[in-house]
């Protein structure tokens, strides 16, 4: 005889809220009704521990019907009673997971034994009216009649006797018109796989097959791969294993990895993680507003979200893995989680174990990590501007082409401080476009003539990082191009420069008013009679560049010229000017001397077709003389 109650939550609204505003995706209906049926497989199994002939093949069994348009998730769990049905079924938010652990607590139940539930909220179940008309529940527990609860999801349910000996749950789906997709395999399939694919146990689907007799056969396929290889130790994974769920990670279908980070932490915060150091970068590296970020979410191997921003730094935003933990907060729908200092732990303890793996295979295999850096080190540089917390960590790990190294090959920053003079104090480093471009620079000169190594930074990102990055191992970084640069040696000859062509300077000064801030002699030049440099404070002409690029109206700022006192053309220009030399003439002449020195850090001229005359004119004044 059927019995008609009413739920015990007195407000209808709220059902109605959850059914339709609790969840953003419908596909989530699935996730959480076998998420449920892996619960009931749980207590089932924990109590088999102590009664072994209750002890059987578990699984969970999904089956669609196109014709009576409805869909089944049945396991073979614990089941529920009667009393359990209302309690946990017709009261709202009322989770029999939380109320089985709870029991296990009281009881003293070791945790290491206590199975670990996802079920949290009791909320879940009622997901099922997203997608149907009609749910009906035939549930049985070992030693209790069973029992069939239905409802429309309106403010009523119905319970009453049915017909099931074994202990399970069976659920049937009255679907909606709109939702007959969830019918068909292929979309049954991708669920599974999305958010059930590591379910310990196999969630199976009916298979019909023909032969060429034409007779029917119908097998069970299983739908999840139940190889969660984060939770199982190192040596029991194969290659194998590794690259195909690499390949199922990562966002451009490859299956060459450079190495695994396996990880397992305990106490305040409890995880297990599997990270993945990619060999190539993606095409999309780049692209922030169609790349993924952030690694996959697990809890108790259920999938959450496949973006978690949170758990990852983003100069780290090439690693792909998975972090499965325990004790993680969500919101109700399980979708989105709670602002939570746990999420900050996680983040630190996995970008520590990050950088440290880096940093063990700079040491240990040097070629691959150069091959590694060549990829992603534009983007690892980022944490030296943005992370100031593990600064000193990235320092350790990044690498640069240097002056003396030869193209192609890089250094450590260590490297480079291990190999400097006791008379060098300082780091030197010099930012530009390519290699080629800084290596022909005349503000190079000097330390070439001295011996002193200077750093190449040719990354777009390495002269804004430089902007914060002080200090390494207690030696100061110097830009070659920037700022005053003195050698007490040659103090004397460069005060006498100043006296013997300060026509010269002058004339300079005047010619190039609109376009240097002044000129002065310098000891950073051994070969070219010049060069630019940029004031300590102001934005190099590289970095004004890489401004305009990105649509920022930067002004071109002046900038010093500095003469070498040793060079044959100014002692002419000096000559010139001290015989009366007409000075248009040798406006000209100054002008070529600005754009060449220009030419030579790399920059482009104001007027490369003037500048082209010029050299023209000169060139056949030269000829004619």
């Amino acid at each position: 005889m059927s019995k008609t109650r009413q739920f015990k939550t007195e407000v209808q609204q709220l059902l109605q809220l959850m059914i339709h505003s609790l969840y953003s995706n419908r596909d989530i209906f699935l996730r959480e009704l076998v998420a449920n049926a892996a619960d009931a497989l749980d207590k089932a199994r924990f109590e088999s521990l102590t009664s072994p002939d209750t002890a059987r093949e578990w699984k969970i069994k999904i089956v669609p019907d196109k014709e009576a348009k409805t869909l089944v998730i049945a396991d073979n769990g614990i089941g529920m009673s009667e009393d359990e049905v209302v309690e946990n079924i017709g009261t709202i938010a009322k989770s029999g997971t939380k109320a089985f652990l709870k029991m296990l607590e009281e009881k003293g139940e070791n945790s290491a034994d206590m199975p670990e539930l996802i079920g949290q909220f009791g909320v879940g179940f009622y997901s099922a009216f997203m997608v149907a008309d009609k749910v009906e529940l035939v549930t049985c527990r070992a030693g209790e009649e069973a029992v069939k609860w239905s409802s429309d999801g309106q403010s009523n349910y119905t319970l009453s006797k049915a017909e099931k000996t074994e202990p399970g749950t069976e659920i049937t789906l009255y679907l909606k018109s709109d939702a007959e997709i969830y019918l068909e395999s292929w979309k049954i399939s991708e669920i599974v796989h999305r958010y059930s694919d590591f379910i310990a146990y196999p969630i199976v689907t009916p298979e019909k097959k023909i032969d060429e007799d034409k007779n029917e056969t119908v097998s069970e396929r299983t739908l999840n791969s139940q190889k969660a290889i984060w939770l199982r130790k190192p040596s029991e994974i194969t290659d194998e294993e590794y690259k195909s769920f690499y390949a199922h990670l990562s966002n451009f279908g490859g299956t060459e990895y450079l190495k695994a980070i396996h990880m397992t932490a305990e106490g305040a915060s409890e995880f297990k993680a599997l990270l993945f150091l990619p060999k190539q970068a993606p095409f999309n590296l780049l692209m922030p507003d169609i790349q993924k970020k952030g690694l996959q979410l697990y809890i108790k191997r259920m999938f959450i979200t496949d973006e978690c921003k949170e758990l990852l730094p983003d100069y780290l935003r090439f690693v792909c893995g998975v972090v499965d933990s325990s004790d993680l907060p969500l919101n109700v729908s399980r979708e989105i989680l709670q602002q939570n200092p746990l999420l900050g732990k996680i983040q630190t303890a996995v970008t520590g174990k990050i950088l440290s793996e880096m940093k063990k295979l700079l040491e240990n295999d040097r070629e691959n990590y150069e091959k590694f850096f060549v990829e992603f080190g534009r983007i690892i540089k980022e944490g030296l501007h943005t992370d100031r917390a593990n600064a000193e960590k990235i320092k350790d790990i990044v690498l640069y082409e240097s002056m003396n190294s030869g193209a192609g090959k890089f250094i450590t920053l260590k490297e480079y401080v291990d190999a400097m003079p006791e008379s060098q104090t300082e780091i030197f480093y010099i930012s530009g476009e390519k290699r080629e471009a800084v290596a022909s620079s005349p503000a190079l000169e000097y330390f070439r003539k001295k011996g002193w190594d200077v750093l190449f930074m040719t990354d777009p990102i390495d002269e804004w990082v430089m902007q914060s990055m002080f200090q390494y191992m207690k030696k100061n970084f110097k830009s070659v191009t920037k700022g005053d640069f003195t050698d007490t040696e040659q103090d004397d000859a460069i005060k006498a420069a100043g006296e013997k062509y300060a026509k010269t300077v002058e004339f300079l000064k005047k010619e190039l008013s609109g376009q240097v801030s002044e000129v002065k002699f310098s000891c950073r030049l051994a070969d070219s009679p010049c060069c630019l440099i940029t004031d300590g404070a102001a934005l190099s002409p590289h970095m004004e560049r890489l401004f305009r690029a990105m649509n920022q109206d930067i002004p071109v700022s002046k900038r010093i010229l500095e003469l070498n006192c040793e060079h044959p053309l100014i002692a002419a220009f000096e000559s010139k000017l001290a015989a009366g030399a007409d000075e248009a003439s040798l406006g000209k002449y100054a002008k070529v001397l600005l754009d060449q020195a220009l030419l030579l850090e790399g920059s482009p001229v104001a007027d490369p077709a003037e500048f082209a005359r010029s050299i023209q004119e000169l060139l056949t004044e030269a000829l004619n003389k």
